[in-house]
């Protein structure tokens, strides 16, 4: 059946700047607010578009304010002779073969550190900012948002997951109030390469490529064992996940234990520390935590790529902080597990087939593959449960979602809904192919019949790429209507916000405008939990202009999809991954 014509309202956006980043008042652009009932129409491949390589800028290295500040290793002579033949063999032998190497629009810096992917330097609150419209009163707090920002320029392949976390924070003070920051989170890792001048830890991803990448790890197993650098507090880059719990803000990426970072008066950001339970915390946690809306308390996963189990769960009192034991999860392959699900009763565990394989690097590829032999399925845990007995696995073949927005369960005590964007072909975000093959990211629904261990799986927007996004944070793990996702056309960018129905499958489109494009929307309800409409709610969101070179943050209503404000920013902020809302409240309540 034949959609029917889009009805389109124009809304006029702020004026933008100019080259010379001096305020042209007579340009304006325009942004679209379209309504779309269900696609029903075949699938559109969206190729891969090759971005036009700009030179590649190296961040300027401040030093950094280090909540823990680091001295340079003191080595003995022996120490020091045996460093600089490391890093001879690292510069005469290891970053000629890398140079050598053909490398995929997945790991080519070239490409994945061009334009607005390029990273920027630490901004300090910038105060005064121009707001047109004005910021609703009902929003006032600390929108967040984290991302992948190298501090020095990759010597071989760079992966847009490699680089070191930098939050961009923008608080909202008053209708006419902004105040911009952003700034590193100080990781172990960050602060030991910040000390030493140089990049010095193995990128997860573009570097861990065939017997280069080997060579890459023992190199710096050789550099641990003679001391130059310290591996036990961490490698991760705390650059993909946020959430604000228990009056902490913790920043994650899926390879170490979380950061907190707290929000200062003025707007700033300061790194406290690793955030890791009282001690309790001995493994990583993926990207998503999730927060019960009910009980407050934070559930979570940690996967291993090596040893066995090579899945943990784990949750946290909302209020003590106090961790439980970790359940081990029995899977036969290390599989990546980026995001999960809860419900009222249960935890849901997506075991797909994208996994990880060391092997494979000893004859030239990627540790990330995707099994074709493997059938993906997800495990339905009870929420409490100590160990993984009762965790009922259902089939769901052929899916891979890299992230999952909500699921619930159905009246009928039988059905456990999930909603989540399903990635086709599953690993088009890390494979050696990048270049032939083309991906879409499909919003679906997945039905789990826990009676017959049955799945079906239904496109609730067949044809548009949908990634990146949330659903109303209050309504977590409940039956949700709204899910607020990025339109990531062209890829990799995102032209627009679609908020779906769910229901319906009808959808709102808020369009950026010719030459802009943004992130991931993140929707601020309002009210407590269970009050007003489902979205009754702000979305906000980065948006990058090609034209002048500068971004602003937009305020969008989240029932009408129109402009109620937009904060211009005197910068550039890059695309980057997950953020979130720490609202006026919560901050009185933040734990230093």
């Amino acid at each position: 059946m034949a959609s029917s014509s889009p009805k389109i309202s124009h809304i006029a956006l702020s004026p933008q700047y100019g080259p010379n980043k001096s305020r042209l008042c007579s340009t304006k652009s325009t942004c679209m607010v379209l309504k779309t009932p269900p696609r029903t129409t075949n699938p559109t491949i969206i190729r891969r578009r090759t971005i036009k390589p700009s030179p590649i800028q190296q961040v300027p290295i401040t030093k950094p304010s280090l909540a823990c500040p680091r001295q340079k290793p003191s080595l003995n002579s022996i120490q020091k002779v045996l460093c600089n033949t490391l890093d001879a063999v690292e510069n005469k032998l290891i970053v000629p073969l890398e140079k050598n190497q053909t490398l995929s629009h997945n790991i080519d810096p070239v490409v994945q550190l061009s334009g607005n992917f390029a990273p920027v330097p630490e901004c300090p609150p910038v105060t005064a900012l121009e707001v047109v419209g004005k910021i609703p009163e009902n929003l006032r707090g600390v929108y967040l948002r984290n991302g992948a920002n190298p501090l020095f320029s990759p010597k071989g392949g760079h992966h847009l997951f490699d680089g070191d976390g930098m939050i961009h924070a923008v608080k909202l003070s008053g209708e006419k109030e902004a105040t911009y920051a952003c700034r590193f989170t100080h990781t172990s890792r960050l602060a030991q390469e910040a000390t030493l001048g140089r990049a010095i830890f193995p990128k997860a991803i573009g570097e861990l490529h065939g017997c280069t990448g080997l060579a890459r790890l023992a190199l710096f197993n050789l550099r641990s064992a003679i001391g130059l650098v310290d591996a036990s507090h961490g490698v991760g880059a705390a650059n993909a996940g946020l959430v604000y719990f228990n009056g902490q803000l913790l920043a994650i990426s899926e390879d170490d234990i979380p950061y907190q970072v707290q929000i200062t008066p003025n707007g700033d950001l300061k790194t406290v520390g690793r955030a890791d339970f009282f001690g309790r915390l001995n493994s990583s946690m993926i990207a998503h935590p999730k927060v019960d809306p009910v009980t407050g308390e934070l559930f979570s996963l940690s996967y291993d790529i090596i040893n066995k189990p090579y899945l943990r769960y784990f949750h946290v009192n909302g209020s003590t902080d106090e961790k439980s034991a970790d359940v081990a999860i029995n899977l036969e392959k290390p599989t990546m597990i980026h995001d999960f699900a809860i419900t009222e009763n249960y935890t849901i565990i997506p075991d797909q087939h994208v996994v990880f394989d060391l092997s494979r690097m000893l004859f030239g590829g990627s540790p990330v593959l995707c099994d074709s032999k493997k059938t993906s399925r997800f495990g339905v845990l009870p929420k409490y449960d100590t160990s993984d007995r009762r965790v009922q696995w259902v089939d769901v073949p052929n899916c891979f979602c890299f992230h999952l927005w909500n699921a619930w369960e159905e009246d009928d005590g039988n059905t456990v809904v999930v909603i989540g964007s399903c990635m086709s072909p599953p690993d088009a975000l890390f494979s050696d192919d990048s270049d032939k093959c083309t991906m879409q990211s499909v919003l679906s629904e997945i039905r789990l019949d826990l009676r017959t261990g049955q799945s079906t799986r239904r496109e609730i927007v067949p044809g548009m790429n949908l990634e990146a996004g949330q659903v109303n944070k209050n309504l977590v793990g409940q039956k949700t209507r709204y899910v607020y996702l990025a339109i990531a056309e062209p890829w990799p960018k995102c032209s627009g916000i679609a908020k779906v129905d769910l229901h319906t499958g009808t959808m709102t489109k808020f369009m950026y405008g010719q030459n802009r494009y943004g992130g991931e929307p993140t929707f601020i309800p309002l009210g407590g939990n269970g009050d007003g409409n489902e979205d009754d709610g702000h979305v906000v969101g980065f948006v990058y202009d090609e034209r002048t070179n500068l971004s602003e943050l937009v305020i969008i209503n989240g029932a009408t999809m129109e402009m109620e404000a937009t904060v211009q920013l005197q910068t550039r902020v890059p695309y980057g991954f997950h953020g979130t809302f720490v609202s006026e409240q919560e901050l009185r309540r933040q734990r230093g």
